[in-house]
């Protein structure tokens, strides 16, 4: 009876999963543990918040992929025209191919130190297997089970590391209370910028609908969406504190600047041997690895969906988009090492204006009673929801500010 409520429990956790998982990927990290070195404990509220309207947004995401049999883009379409959901789906196909060479670069930094091995042997290598799962039948169950796979792994590796880290109760509640130390501004904005990832909520919507269709699930089953997104999030707010304190409690005493992720990996192994080290290296492999399939399966999807071929991941056309990310991030990681200026430029430019968009476009039909019925937003979603876009359009402005001006 257990291990069927357990088996169900795992089934219904799918798509916010999914969603935590592609969102954590290395340059999550990175942000996550140069916030914890650079300022221990004293960030922790910001977490809180981007959790907050991370999880409002998904969460509406999931209603919308449940309320209707229409994808998102179509919804968009209908309610602001084709240019707009166009627009959209291009968008993110060129933000989620721009990023990827990173998290390429963090499966073959991860197995390279935590082996000792040429880091461009493991980007080849997970590359192709990913490329390799798109072409299983059942290709979204197969999806779930390797998503919370890697969740449980980097889950335990960074629980682990932070248990080791003996962190300080104290400091850590104190952390909570919201305070904005001297120059940590910059990493605030990052860090929002990424957690509240608009991209990833407005995915679920897809997620749930592949999860409906897989499972030839009813709107009986809406309140599972719902509690599907908002473990995921959690999830992801967990994940993102135990890296900070792992920061807080192992960097910041030692004075140690982080450049990347691996740079804790490295720090862990004069204190705890190299058994720490290598746990944290597999928890670094499974974010980048996790990411390197989410992302490139969010750019795919979108743009197929965008340009009217589907939006399923059992299309041949999404398949092959998919595969486009994948061989560009992988290509780019191999040639340049890590993402060419110039690319990330492009990819913050698009981000910029695109992300402002998406969560006009997704609270807009979320708000409406025509597509979502008895679904739409209630009087705090819509207020909270208000809320969070005005912190977008502020981090757009922000970012906007610091790259051009």
């Amino acid at each position: 009876m257990k291990k069927n409520y357990l088996s169900k429990l795992l089934s219904v956790l799918g798509p916010g999963i999914i969603t935590a998982a592609l969102v954590f990927g290395p340059s999550k990290m990175t942000i996550t543990t140069k916030m914890g070195a650079e300022f221990a404990y004293s960030l922790l509220w910001v977490i809180v918040i981007a959790i907050f309207f991370m999880l409002i947004f998904t969460n509406m995401s999931a209603r919308i992929g449940y309320a209707s049999d229409d994808s998102l883009l179509t919804l968009i379409r209908k309610k602001m025209g084709k240019p707009a959901a166009v627009i959209i789906g291009i968008g993110i196909f060129l933000v989620a191919t721009s990023f990827q060479a990173g998290n390429s670069t963090g499966v073959g930094i991860a197995l390279g130190e935590a082996t000792g091995t040429d880091a461009n042997m493991w980007i080849i290598l997970f590359n192709i297997l990913g490329i390799a799962l798109l072409f299983f039948r059942q290709f979204y169950r197969m999806l779930e089970k390797i998503m919370l796979a890697l969740i449980i792994l980097m889950l335990f590796c960074f629980v682990t590391t932070s248990i080791l880290a003996k962190p300080d109760l104290t400091n850590f509640i104190k952390g909570l209370v919201p305070s904005i130390p001297d120059t940590s501004t910059g990493l605030i904005v990052a860090f929002i910028a990424s957690c509240f990832s608009l991209v990833g909520a407005f995915y679920q919507a897809y997620l749930v609908q592949e999860k409906r269709k897989s499972q030839k699930q009813t709107l009986e089953n809406q309140d599972n969406a719902q509690f599907s997104s908002t473990i995921g999030i959690v999830i992801l707010g967990i994940m993102s504190a135990v890296v900070l304190v792992c920061g807080a409690a192992i960097l910041h005493p030692q004075h140690i600047k982080v450049n990347s992720a691996s740079d804790m990996g490295k720090a862990l192994e004069p204190l705890f041997g190299p058994s720490a080290t290598t746990l944290f290296f597999i928890g670094l492999f499974g974010a980048s690895f996790s990411s390197l399939i989410g992302n490139a399966t969010v750019g795919g999807a979108m743009l197929g969906d965008a340009l009217g071929y589907s939006s399923s991941l059992n299309n041949k056309y999404v398949k092959y988009f998919i595969s486009a990310v994948m061989v560009s991030g992988a290509t780019i990681a191999l040639i340049f090492g890590k993402m060419p200026l110039q690319l990330i430029v492009l990819a913050q430019s698009v981000t910029i204006f695109l992300v402002p968009f998406i969560g006009i476009a997704l609270f807009l039909v979320a708000n409406s009673e025509a597509f979502m019925g008895k679904y739409k937003n209630n009087l705090f979603q819509k207020i909270a929801g208000l809320f969070g876009l005005a912190l977008v359009i502020f981090l757009a402005f922000v970012n906007f500010k610091q790259l051009f001006l």
